[in-house]
């Protein structure tokens, strides 16, 4: 069945008003040789740590008839353990929350500080997931618009703070879908102005909260700090991270957010009863047994991300350069000014490499593959340009 089969509803059914034409989200789902398109960790879990989850899953298979802890204490003490180790910074389990991917971190967040009256800002391009979380919960959604360049306007956002009134403010770092980082100096000012601005609708007092989503935050450059660092003195700072990226754990889908305990507690307010599976769990607890294998090519996709940003830099286009975005991610924003992003995309697929169509017009973006996918992507782009630029 299509993944995009909203035509097929009947209009008898009294689907939401605002939800009708709307189609299912994601990115597509190919059989093709080369899948760069969705931002996955290209290296399978080592044998070890398949034979890890194994034991851990098994171990508690005779207590699948039971319900399943769902405060998961245990796993949120081994993100504490894991985020002591990666960034440097001790948090306590009351700080910590885990969820079915950090997509349904974010939607309990919406949940939580969203809703009708409530306005959420962004600052575009951004992830596209957004919007949908702000619908789903009747949240209002308003944009802060980036530079050309996609750094954040600093002052822009500011002052969009200052006249929309957001419950909550949303930023990546590094931005998806342009990869571009985020200076930890740009978060403390806009985490300022949000400790003093006003919420629209609220009482007074109450001051919107900062969400940083650093999905991709493991693929930034050493020594680099990451949000969660701020945490103990930012009440109204929340931190979204996930295992599907570097951690190569996107399959079992575990999200975590790193909070003050009073954003905790509100997200534990709307969060579903036993969210997540004992199997989740385990599965989880098992990886982190062995943090270091599945972070292993992390640096390896780095040097990737850099050498193949050079050799699309190089690449020509109807006799002009391409551009590519500054990434301190595992993918790679590159095109600048593609009058047919479709058709190249369209030729890639022919060959067998599948890569997205998101961003601003005139762009591409592409994820970090094994060497030799990334091989096979970069003769497949070469030909794709020509043929295209060709018509």
């Amino acid at each position: 069945m299509s993944e995009n089969n909203s035509n097929a509803i009947p209009a008898s059914l009294p689907l939401r008003d605002d939800l009708i034409g709307e189609e299912p989200y994601g990115a597509p789902q190919l059989d093709v040789p080369v899948c760069l398109n969705v931002n996955e960790n290209p290296y399978a879990p080592d044998p070890a740590v398949c034979d890890t989850i194994a034991r851990r899953v098994r171990e508690i298979a005779p207590t699948l008839n039971r319900y399943p802890d769902r405060e998961h204490i245990e796993l949120r003490q081994a993100f504490s353990d894991y985020l002591a180790r990666e960034s440097g910074t001790r948090l306590d389990v009351d700080e910590l929350w885990g969820a079915n991917g950090s997509n349904e971190i974010m939607l309990q967040l919406f949940q939580a500080f969203g809703g009708p009256g409530r306005t959420a800002l962004g600052a575009d391009p951004t992830y596209s997931m957004y919007p949908e979380y702000a619908r789903d919960t009747f949240t209002g959604w308003k944009l802060a618009h980036r530079n050309a360049d996609f750094t954040l306007n600093v002052d822009r956002v500011i002052e969009a703070i200052a006249e929309v009134k957001p419950s909550m403010v949303l930023l990546t770092s590094p931005n998806n879908p342009t990869g571009t980082p985020l200076p930890m100096a740009d978060i403390e000012r806009i985490l300022a102005a949000c400790e003093t601005a006003d919420v629209a609708g609220a009482g007074e007092g109450v001051h919107p909260i900062l969400v940083i989503d650093e999905a991709y935050v493991e693929f930034r450059k050493p020594s680099t700090p990451s949000a969660v660092s701020l945490i103990k003195n930012h009440p109204n700072l929340a931190v979204s991270r996930t295992m599907s990226k570097a951690f190569a754990f996107a399959g079992a889908r575990v999200g975590y957010l790193a909070a003050s305990k009073g954003i905790i507690d509100c997200v534990r307010i709307v969060r579903m009863p036993y969210h997540l599976s004992a199997v989740t769990q385990a599965a989880a607890l098992a990886a982190f047994e062995h943090t270091d294998e599945q972070l292993s090519r992390v640096e390896h996709l780095r040097e990737i991300r850099e050498s193949t940003a050079e050799w699309l830099s190089r690449q020509t286009y109807k006799g002009e350069p391409r551009e590519v975005a500054e990434s301190g991610s595992n993918f790679l924003l590159f095109g600048g000014h593609f009058d047919d992003r479709e058709a190249i995309f369209d030729e890639l697929l022919r060959r067998g490499v599948l890569i997205r169509v998101v961003g601003p017009d005139g762009w591409l973006r592409m994820c970090m593959g094994t060497d030799k996918e990334m091989e096979q992507f970069r003769n497949a782009l070469t030909e794709a340009l020509r043929i295209v630029e060709s018509r």
